[in-house]
């Protein structure tokens, strides 16, 4: 039915036609699992290796590289058509290997288990799967236990779910039964309602489930992740434009051939050759490889600071992000409450003490401290007693007394927190029960909003009362001053009202603290009690997060927090790491996140420059990212929760945290922290920025010199003269020449300042007219000396046109591969810089020499390759002449 928390118990059980003793009957349950399915979400197929295989063909560069394997092969050419498709399986393979580690490495963070839930069938309390419940089974809850289905509560006896991973509300709620009345009430506002994969925290309640499965709200979620379109990475766009226009380059190159050899009227069959040299010339065959195992290099760096990446083409998109969309509880904060204020009563009545609370301290210091002063819980009777009810009063438990690591808690987020502050006060719950014996507890009371605990003390008994502030203060009627009760009259109460409300818009949660002495300890727990302080808790924000922010900023990239929690809440958190500046719009109601197409212009540009939003849906988290992607930025998300899965699934890329993170969020994500540190994605930005600049730097690399190569046997074409490169040579030189010192560059370390400039442009393609340029001329700078020598061994040294032809064939394998270092930054230093540092550089060069010099003196590879050997007048030519064009790009870039 709609909207069943606005409906009365009975009116759902009418409508879902079921008895409040016995349940549904046998053929009610059948009926309705052939009706509405099992009670399962649709879960993330298993990727099959041979669809990761698949997908590595579809890159334009690989089936462009296909075609001309294929070309060759039709023309006879064996030895081409096998050299260009050795080519293409290499990149292929390492793609789908590395890409298939990543996506088992995904699917090993799932933890699969088979949920039990207690129903009611027949009049008896049944465990069954929870897959097998329908609609209108009734269900028991306990502390522990895991929401199996969306229910409508009717008896909640202190009842407490834990929501945060559909609302991010970091605090459990308490639940009731009454209706409420608004069908649009927001979900963390359903009081009445208990949601699949939510979680239990304390007391217990019974319900009537209303939905299961993808009708869940849970599984609304879930439908919006798997229907929100996934994005194309900038650099697959970027590739992929790439690579339309090396197929038109090849194209046009073909057609110039073509009506070059028909106004010679040369022979069809040079003709064909020259097509074909042209053709592999202009195909850069070593691009998809040096790409792949750069992206590859970049994975397992991020890898090694806890980042694990999905996808390949992901690894660049963090260097490019210029809007990071960050969920607050458990992102931005550590997701567990923590005493941050205690408020005393001062000299009088009417006023008050603050107490500071650091959240992390020494060994030796207390991390209590007065107005910068010190204060020691020992010495402070005040303090000492104010903690000493938190600890009494609580129903919470540490695995261990070290506060620095309490180890797995078991309770309420808040009574954990109290737990700990006491401890870090060397007070313990342990040893203070056995100087003060639990007498009797009474328990929370929703209706009253307070819990009680009567302990022993000496022939007296001693009461320890916490909870909502406005309660407490209320069974108040004395307050504890210097020691001694002194009356809290109206006047005063007030004032420590009004206080209360102050903490509340700073986004902390208030406690109160009173107690009593008694000599009946079945007297009335709250009334005539002494109150003692305040306690602000609050989930503080990474001990980190203040310094990834700056950075962040440093780095041009705005972090704006998306929140399900709290407004006040969000601000508080928003202002203490430094996402809000002064006179920013600070926070934003979700409810104007409309669609973007929905919004007037005003309401858009206002939206893309609010830094913090609160109350947000899973849904406008989702219209959020698509705001930012309309307005041109490149959107990370990152989240733990499930409501955060569509906005993840959406995103340019999408952030999980792995610890935290639910297996919805994780399966959407791109990628996923395994430390779920917010500093991590600021290390991956770097990372990617880095790999980016190096594959525009292998990229330049990779087309001057084939730009070199193809502008050699152009120019060539109308003399009467050999083809100064042969096919197979260029292929040759193309695999060993382009790969090793293109991968080289790839797996360089990068630029220390990457992260002081801002991002790039993301309409900004990967090759700018900048770099058309520089390809045209380094293009132009080889060919010329390729040609010189060429002609110097033809004409003046009289060499046979083989000769002549591996004189000019080793001058251009020398020239490429001096050529890596023109690709240095124009301010950097000639002879200390980011390519001479790279080992890597030093490592290719020394490789490629060694397979040159094998290609002219191995008997086999020489006559393949047609090559004779230069002598020492040659070899003279060729190393003069390869150093021709460093020597003039380095002279222009000192200048």
């Amino acid at each position: 039915m709609d909207a069943p928390w606005t409906h009365s118990w009975e009116e759902v059980a009418g409508e879902l036609d079921v008895s409040r003793e016995e349940g549904l009957t046998p053929s009610q349950i059948e009926d309705r699992k052939e009706k509405y399915g099992p009670n399962r979400l649709r879960t993330k197929e298993r990727k099959p290796a041979s669809a990761v295989f698949i997908d590595q063909w579809k890159n334009l560069v690989v089936l462009l590289l296909a075609a001309a394997s294929a070309v060759s092969f039709v023309f006879g050419k064996w030895l081409d058509g096998i050299a260009i498709a050795i080519a293409v399986l290499i990149s292929v393979g390492l793609g789908f290997f590395t890409e298939l580690k990543a996506i088992r490495s995904m699917e090993a963070l799932r933890r699969m288990g088979s949920a039990k839930a207690k129903a009611i069938r027949k009049g008896d309390l049944n465990e069954i799967p929870a897959e097998e419940l329908v609609p209108g089974d009734l269900i028991a809850l306990e502390a522990g236990d895991v929401i199996p289905a969306d229910i409508r509560l009717y008896e909640a006896s202190k009842l407490k779910i834990d929501e945060s991973a559909l609302t991010g509300e970091s605090v459990p709620v308490e639940k009731g039964v009454e209706p409420v009345e608004d069908a649009d009430l927001p979900l963390a506002e359903r009081n009445n309602m208990a949601y699949k994969g939510t979680a239990v925290t304390g007391g217990s309640g019974k319900g009537v489930v209303v939905a299961t499965g993808m009708d869940t709200e849970l599984g609304n979620i879930a439908s919006m992740a798997e229907e929100a379109e996934e994005e194309e990475t900038p650099l697959e766009k970027r590739l992929d434009h790439l690579s339309h226009r090396l197929i038109w380059a090849t194209l046009i190159i073909g057609g110039a051939v073509g009506l070059i050899g028909f106004f010679t009227q040369d022979d069809a069959f040079r003709i064909l050759e020259t097509a074909v040299v042209l053709a592999v010339a202009a195909i850069p065959e070593g691009l998809p490889i040096v790409a792949t195992i750069a992206l590859a290099r970049g994975m397992w760096r991020m890898l090694e600071h806890n980042a694990q990446i999905n996808r390949l083409s992901a690894v660049e998109t963090l260097g490019a992000t210029t809007v990071i969309c960050a969920d607050k509880t458990g992102t931005l904060t550590e997701n567990r409450m923590t005493v941050s204020r205690i408020y005393l009563p001062s000299e009088s009545t009417g006023n008050r003490r603050q107490i500071q609370v650091a959240q992390e301290n020494g060994e030796e210091n207390s991390p209590f401290t007065e107005e910068d002063q010190t204060v020691a819980p020992a010495e402070d009777h005040l303090l000492r007693r104010a903690l000493e009810i938190g600890v009494l009063c609580n129903n919470a438990e540490l695995d261990s007394e070290n506060p620095k690591d309490p180890g797995e808690a078991v309770g309420d987020p808040m009574e954990v927190a109290l737990l700990i502050a006491g401890a870090r006060a060397k007070m313990y719950r342990k040893q203070l029960l056995e100087e003060h014996p639990e007498a009797k507890e009474v328990a929370f009371d929703p209706s009253v909003k307070m819990m009680a605990t009567v302990h022993e003390a000496n022939d007296r008994y001693q009461i320890a009362v916490k909870g909502a502030a406005e309660a407490v203060l209320e069974a108040c009627s004395r307050i504890q001053v210097n020691g001694e009760d002194r009356e809290l009259d109206s006047k005063h109460r007030d004032k420590w009202i009004d206080l209360t409300l102050e903490m509340a818009q700073t986004g902390l949660r208030v406690l109160a603290a009173a107690a009593k002495q008694t000599d009946d300890p079945d007297t009335d727990p709250y009334s005539d009690l002494t109150f003692v302080s305040l306690f602000g808790l609050m989930d503080p924000p990474r001990g980190d997060m203040d310094r990834s922010i700056a950075e962040c900023r440093k780095a041009g990239i705005r972090v704006v927090m998306v929140t399900g929690d709290h407004p006040e809440t969000a601000r508080s958190i928003g202002d203490q790491v430094g996402i809000a500046e002064e006179r920013e719009p600070v926070v934003e109601k979700g409810e104007k996140l409309k669609p973007p197409d929905e919004m007037s212009d005003s309401d858009r540009d206002s939206l893309l420059e609010t830094p913090i939003f609160a109350r947000v849906s899973p849904k406008q988290k989702l219209n959020l990212v698509q705001l930012h992607q309309k307005g041109g930025d490149i959107v990370a998300m990152t989240g733990d929760g499930v409501n955060d899965a569509p906005a993840l699934q959406k995103a340019d890329i999408g952030i999980a945290m792995g610890q935290r993170g639910t297996q919805v969020a994780r399966d959407a994500a791109d990628m996923v922290l395994k430390d779920d540190a917010f500093s991590s994605i600021v290390v991956a930005v770097e990372q990617g920025r880095i790999i980016f600049d190096n594959i525009r730097k292998f990229i330049l690399y990779l087309l001057s010199g084939n730009m070199g190569e193809i502008m050699i046997v152009a120019f060539a074409l109308p003399f009467n003269v050999p083809i100064p490169l042969l096919p197979l040579q260029i292929l040759y030189l193309n695999m060993i020449g382009d790969v090793f010192p293109a991968l080289a560059l790839g797996l360089g370390e990068g630029d220390k300042q990457v992260m002081e400039r801002p991002p790039r442009d993301p309409e900004e393609p990967i090759m700018t007219k900048s770099h058309w340029t520089a390809i045209i001329g380094y293009g132009l700078l080889i060919s010329l000396t390729v040609l010189g020598a060429f002609f110097v061994a033809l004409n003046w040294m009289e060499i046979d046109d083989a000769g002549a032809v591996t004189i000019s064939f080793l001058t251009l394998a020398f020239v490429r591969l001096w050529h890596v270092f023109n690709m240095r930054d124009k301010a950097s230093d000639m002879f200390h810089n980011n390519i001479t540092r790279n080992r890597y550089v030093w490592y290719a060069l020394g490789f490629c020499i060694f397979l040159l010099v094998l290609a002219v003196y191995v008997p086999g590879l020489s006559a393949i390759l047609e090559m004779t050997r230069p002598g020492f007048q040659g070899w003279m030519l060729i190393l003069g002449a390869s150093f021709i064009p460093l020597g003039v790009v380095q002279l222009y870039k000192t200048l």
